[in-house]
């Protein structure tokens, strides 16, 4: 795993949902067999939701962030679950 990568876990999904709405840039959930999701995007995020509630299991992923800012921010939801304000 590089410096622009992480590993997420036991992450609420819509606390993450929130967390990568706030990001400025592309994140992208890669897993081990290769596929590559961009978070960002909402349809991705549907349908990584919907393989969750059918019990699929993702048991290995990395995430990569474009913006370093967004990194931090993941970073900080990963480790201590804080979930950026949304503006009013």
């Amino acid at each position: 795993m590089t410096n622009d990568e992480m590993t997420l876990h036991d992450i609420d999904a819509a606390d993450f949902i929130r967390t990568l709405d706030s990001c400025k840039g592309d994140v992208f959930l890669e897993t081990n067999e290769g596929d590559v999701l961009n978070l960002k995007s909402k349809l991705c995020q549907i349908m990584g939701i919907a393989n969750i509630l059918k019990g699929a299991v993702i048991s290995e992923a990395t995430i990569r962030c474009a913006n370093p800012e967004d990194e931090a921010l993941l970073f900080r939801f990963n480790l201590f679950k804080e979930v950026p304000k949304q503006p009013q």
